[in-house]
């Protein structure tokens, strides 16, 4: 394909309309609702979402991790805390999520706060995963460099005979965040790009929401 024909890739947003009447009051419910109707649907990776962060200088980065759980108090993912995304954290704990379901023409972004999971609930959840994901977690410098996928597998290699006749404990380094949300906007595809946004934002200890112009 031409590079220069892309300004003229278009798709027309048909599926489905999203009025500010029927949404439920409360972003969370609405957000579970999608969230259920975009698994059913089969969409691929349904709990992907982008996550934004911003390091000291102010530069952004941006990258797509799981969400694995989810409350009234926030959305919920576990990383390497010497990961670039992790250190970014706690340098300034201000993210942006985006989750984006193509197959429905749907979107929702957030925005708010990540702090650090609570260790019980950190190791938890990484007993809970197979051996492999945790031999990964603690196989992994992420975001740090390293000689070729060989050195990485040797690694791996390592340390799943190390642990072969025991359980794997947890690794310190290694854990969750959850993201309070301040604001979620809920982004509906239409046609001729008149697409439908109703956006929540929690103001005065309460969600209010409205509807905006595309």
């Amino acid at each position: 394909m031409n590079p220069n024909n892309i300004s003229d890739l278009r798709i027309s947003y048909t599926k489905a309309t999203l009025n500010i009447e029927v949404t439920d009051p409360c972003p969370f419910n609405q957000f579970e609702q999608w969230l259920n109707e975009a698994i059913e649907a089969k969409t691929t990776e349904a709990t992907a979402m982008s996550l934004a962060t911003v390091n000291e200088k102010g530069h952004p980065s941006v990258r797509t991790v799981l969400l694995k759980g989810f409350s009234r108090k926030g959305f919920v993912f576990y990383t390497n805390y010497e990961s670039r995304k992790a250190t970014e954290i706690e340098c300034n704990p201000n993210v942006g999520i985006c989750f984006l379901w193509k197959e429905l023409e749907r979107q929702v972004t957030i925005k708010g706060s990540a702090k650090r999971l609570s260790k019980d609930k950190s190791e938890k959840y990484f007993k809970s995963r197979p051996t492999g994901h945790q031999i990964s977690a603690w196989a992994s410098t992420q975001s740090s460099k390293v000689p070729n996928r060989k050195w990485m597998l040797e690694r791996e290699e390592e340390l799943r005979t190390k642990f072969s006749d025991r359980e794997i404990p947890y690794p310190d380094f290694w854990g969750g965040f959850q993201v309070s949300p301040i604001e979620i906007e809920f982004w509906q595809g239409r046609e001729n790009r008149f697409h439908d946004r109703i956006v929540y934002r929690y103001e005065k200890s309460k969600w209010t929401r409205s509807r905006l112009s595309p």
